[in-house]
């Protein structure tokens, strides 16, 4: 896998490990631009020759791992006259970053999330493909997307499921509540929690680990424990393209576009 370093990520090959490292300011809003490089990402992980072992992914920056989807930019083009209607562009959209998360999901690299800060909405969806989720003290997971009469339409729902059960996908859902680190580790989302500032280095040493086992158990394993939820995926982004032609979710996104608070994603 060759080196990239694109304008919102970037990614290298350090041995048998891939670093999947995320840059865009303020805090790794996952729009058009990231889509597309994600895709470029999701195209180079399908060629790589087989070096590798493990995948992290992790934020460079200190406001956090990821505050989720661009609202001012889906705001923008759900009311664009030029563009696709807005359930197509919706749709749209949620195809194509459901086909970079399930390519993460399923990829046979073992892959570590190490978080910190913000880990909400597609950022929280984005972790949770992973295998494992390394969170420093710092964290804060989170889904807001029923505040703007909306569900996680990136993947949310059914890999939380998955992972943790309905007793938590129904707190983190219906009331739209932020959770500690310390609350996620109780709960068995994260993995393991860290010092600030220590979830890369732990999540490296989680990747030395890996590289002691044998590849093809390693494999066969993650095959076993962690299948894919492909019907519940595509479930998910129906009802998601349905809660969108509501007024209410426009008119909550207008709110959110309009608000001139440093980080209005906050609970």
């Amino acid at each position: 896998m060759n080196p990239y370093e694109g304008k919102t990520l970037s990614w290298s090959l350090d041995g048998v490990t891939i670093e999947l490292a995320l840059h865009r300011e303020p805090c790794n809003e996952i729009g058009s631009t990231t889509l597309e490089e994600l895709e470029q990402f999701a195209e180079a992980l399908e060629g790589e020759d087989g070096r590798a072992r493990t995948l992290i992914v992790y934020s460079r920056l200190s406001s956090g791992f990821s505050a989720g989807a661009d609202l001012r930019e889906l705001y923008r083009g759900l009311l664009s006259p030029d563009g696709p209607t807005r359930e197509e562009g919706v749709r749209g959209f949620l195809l194509r970053i459901h086909q970079v998360y399930n390519a993460i999901d399923a990829s046979p690299l073992v892959t570590v999330a190490a978080v910190h800060g913000v880990v909400f909405g597609g950022g929280f969806e984005l972790a949770l493909t992973c295998d494992m989720i390394v969170s420093d003290r710092t964290a804060r997971f989170c889904f807001p997307e029923l505040r703007l009469g909306l569900i996680p339409g990136f993947g949310g729902i059914p890999r939380l499921k998955r992972d943790l059960g309905n007793a938590v996908v129904r707190d983190l859902l219906l009331t739209g509540r932020s959770i500690s680190a310390t609350k996620a580790a109780s709960i068995g989302l994260v993995s393991q929690l860290v010092g600030p500032g220590e979830a890369l280095r732990v999540a490296r040493g989680v990747a030395a680990q890996v590289a002691k086992v044998d590849v093809e158990a390693t494999r066969a394993a993650k095959r076993f424990i962690k299948p894919v939820p492909y019907a519940e995926l595509q479930e998910e982004i129906r009802i998601f393209c349905e809660l969108s032609e509501k007024p209410a979710v426009e008119a909550a996104l207008r709110k959110f576009v309009e608000d001139t608070g440093p980080q209005p994603y906050l609970p």
